[in-house]
């Protein structure tokens, strides 16, 4: 296999070599109080996209206060000024009786939103690619993606990996069948989790730093 090979189509589709490295990094409990002022940034509309409907604060508070990181998987991308500006949930959950797409016991279910300064810079795509390929060494074979069929960035994405996806009444339902784990594939998501931590902690300490000074004698503002 090609060690790029993360789909059962080119990977490559889903990134642009020429744009700056994206690096995805799993959060935690600590990033509880990031993911939740990532939200609540969001637009009413971006919220739409994002949930399916429009979910008002105390809403979205209730939602970020139930991510439970030991079942599930969060995963997200920091700005330069350690700000999360794109975030993607991997939810796990038994197959349905109903479900013909797969064997297997589990199914993950993939929600994802980007910053409005964000966009346009493939962060969903590269969040979308973590969490297929989380898939594949979890032993899960089939990752759906709900969304309103408005939502043409994540239609776009869901094209792109060659998901199938069906429409009705105003919403779309796609999944994609992963290849089996490989040895590649636990070398390549071992890799990028410790690169995006390396990442993550200069960008962290950096913060810290910048705080730190701000606040030496002298440089207070009057």
């Amino acid at each position: 296999m090609n060690p790029t090979d993360i789909f059962p189509v080119n990977s490559n589709h889903l990134g642009n070599h020429s744009k700056p490295t994206i690096y995805v990094k799993e959060l935690s409990e600590k990033d509880r109080h990031r993911i939740l002022r990532h939200f609540l940034a969001l637009e009413e509309s971006d919220r739409l996209l994002r949930f399916g409907t429009y979910l008002p604060d105390a809403m979205v508070e209730k939602y970020v206060e139930g991510l439970d990181f030991s079942r599930d998987k969060v995963f997200g991308v920091m700005s330069h000024h350690f700000r999360l500006v794109g975030v993607g949930h991997l939810a796990f959950a038994p197959r349905s009786e109903k479900d013909e797409a797969t064997n297997k016991d589990t199914v993950a279910e993939f929600g994802v939103s980007v910053s409005k300064t964000a966009r346009g810079k493939g962060v969903g795509a590269k969040l979308f690619e973590r969490g297929a390929i989380h898939c594949r060494n979890a032993d899960v074979d089939t990752l759906y993606m709900h969304c309103l069929s408005s939502n043409q960035t994540m239609i776009h994405i869901a094209k792109k990996a060659g998901m199938e996806i069906h429409r009705e009444y105003g919403e779309a339902d796609a999944y994609l069948k992963l290849l089996p784990a490989d040895a590649v594939s636990v070398l390549r998501e071992a890799v990028q989790e410790q690169v995006a931590a390396i990442d993550y902690t200069i960008k962290a300490n950096a913060r810290a730093a910048v705080k730190w000074i701000r606040h030496l004698p002298g440089l207070k503002e009057k």
